[in-house]
């Protein structure tokens, strides 16, 4: 049987099969998808396209919902958004009132000297011969700006107080009783001092230890490097001899025998880094301190030199206690100086009378080294112990004197153990002060020599001719004038150079951490009175 084919049928039906096996494009599925949804509903075009429709709307899906997500995220977001905005900001000091003001008790050093005959304030017989040290320094050189002192729009409360501004150095001086012919003696000491200063920064003789109390005795009278118009100067090139003088030990060039420019010019480099916050200075004070802390005996007292001995000298460990306490009111970090703290109390004690007194090398009940371990033990904290106590008693009997001798008090260094007995009398108040302090000013007061302003040479920073004046007492150890000058002006600049260890506004409260020994008359420090 014959059979016609016609092609035009064989090629729609390949069509149709070919289109079974192609995939239709998206705009022909849309097309096709809209077509089908007007047909009526029972219609297989219509059911069709409802299924294209859920087949199409994924990927939009999937593709919108993200991005509706994330505007909404933006939408949020920028309903939180603050506008930064830049505040000047001026940081003041806010002078505090002298009852509430939280200020360290520190002390005036004493000096012992190189070139001078006797190095140390003590009238030991046998005391062994000065032997100049000949150990090799190797001095670190100071930059022209090593204690600069730049403007900044941040002013540094420092760590003293404010009890040394002018403001406050007035209301104090009327509370603990000064006068202003106190005032003007302090003044005219400052004017010498610094008539007196070597080119190079320092003071004759024993440059190290005259210098650290020409600068104590200008930090007391809160004048200090960008700050004091008259005296500024002054003070950082004191600063910046003593770092010149300095090694990499921590030690200082020129040992007067002894080594008592040690801690006299630790203190003074504590105290000055707690007034000025200078890094540079933070730098060499703690390089000194660490020295002075190493050099303590297990029993807590020191020797000449800071070497490890069993001799506890009074007289040297007295610098050495207020350089160690300066440096904790300085807040400085030293290995072990919150342990040297509380271990010196002990090494005092070792040197107290059975009844009060404090001796140069042993127990002693009437030398002069009394007033001394007195101040140490108020300054450690340990005003309460019998020993400070009955010490206090002992000194009841002491009055401010230039003389060369006082009857019960032995040695030979009288303005030196005046200088401690000062602040003593001071932190313990009362009638005890008020005593003294009348004496006192009728005695320093007309015992200065001065020179009047037209003969003087000295003009002050506005221009103007200023009187001057110095000390010359007649202690046997001593470095005059420069230490007598600076003994005399610590003593008439105690009303406001440190509040009293008694005082609530002098307490700051720290942790002293315990002192590790077999001893069973380990001290208790309050930290209250430190």
């Amino acid at each position: 049987m014959n059979t016609t084919l016609n092609l035009n049928e064989v090629d729609s039906h390949l069509e149709s099969i070919a289109a079974t096996y192609t995939e239709a494009t998206y705009p022909q599925r849309l097309k096709k998808m809209l077509q089908g949804l007007k047909c009526a509903r029972n219609t297989k075009d219509y059911k069709e396209a409802l299924i294209e429709v859920q087949r199409l709307s994924a990927p939009i899906v999937a593709v919108l919902m993200p991005m509706v997500l994330i505007g909404l995220l933006v939408v949020f977001s920028a309903a939180n958004k603050t506008t930064d905005r830049i505040f000047d900001v001026t940081f003041i000091e806010v002078p505090t009132p002298p009852d509430l003001e939280i200020v360290p008790p520190l002390d005036k050093p004493k000096e012992r000297e190189t070139d001078v005959k006797v190095d140390v304030v003590i009238d030991q017989p046998d005391v062994e011969e000065l032997k100049p040290t000949e150990q090799p320094l190797s001095p670190e050189p100071a930059t022209i700006d090593t204690v600069m002192i730049t403007k900044s729009p941040v002013i540094l409360k420092d760590l003293i107080g404010d009890n040394r501004k002018p403001r406050i150095r007035g209301i104090l001086g009327v509370k603990y009783n000064n006068s202003p012919e106190t005032e003007a003696a302090v003044e005219r000491s400052l004017r010498w001092l610094k008539k007196n200063q070597q080119p190079n920064g320092s003071w004759r003789n024993n440059g190290v230890a005259m210098t650290s109390l020409a600068i104590l005795s200008f930090l007391a009278h809160g004048e200090k490097p960008g700050e004091s118009e008259e005296f500024g100067d002054t003070v950082q090139k004191g600063l910046e001899y003593l770092m010149s003088q300095q090694d990499a030990q921590g030690r200082f060039k020129g040992s007067d025998g002894h080594e008592y420019s040690l801690p006299i010019a630790t203190y003074a480099l504590c105290e000055a880094y707690g007034m000025t916050l200078n890094p540079n200075v933070k730098k060499a004070a703690e390089k000194a301190l660490a020295t002075v802390v190493n050099g303590q005996h297990p029993s807590g007292g020191w020797d000449y030199n800071v070497k490890q001995t069993d001799r506890d000298d009074t007289s040297y460990m007295g610098w050495c206690a207020q350089a160690i306490k300066a440096g904790h009111m300085a807040q400085l970090e030293v290995d072990g100086l919150d342990k040297a703290l509380k271990l010196a109390v002990r090494g005092f004690k070792k040197n107290a009378g059975t009844s009060g007194g404090f001796g140069y090398t042993a127990p002693s009940g009437n030398h002069g080294m009394t007033s001394v371990g007195t101040l140490c033990m108020q300054l450690l904290g340990a005003a309460d112990q019998k020993e400070t106590k009955q010490s206090l008693d002992v000194m009841d009997k002491w009055m401010p004197s230039l003389e060369e001798k006082f009857a019960g008090i032995g040695g030979e260094s009288l303005q030196y153990y005046f200088y401690y007995a000062t602040q003593c009398r001071f932190h313990a108040g009362g009638k005890r002060w008020s005593s003294w302090n009348e004496v006192m000013k009728r005695v320093y007061v007309p015992a200065q020599k001065k020179l009047a302003k037209e003969v003087s040479g000295y003009v002050d920073h506005k221009g103007n001719p200023q009187e001057i004046g110095w000390w010359e007492n007649k202690d046997h150890h001593t470095d005059r004038p420069v230490m007598d000058t600076c003994l005399a002006a610590l003593q008439l600049m105690v009303y406001y150079r440190n509040l009293p260890t008694t005082s609530v506004a002098a307490i700051k409260v720290v942790d002293v951490l315990p002192v590790t020994t077999v001893d069973k008359d380990d001290v208790v420090v309050k930290p209250t009175n430190i």
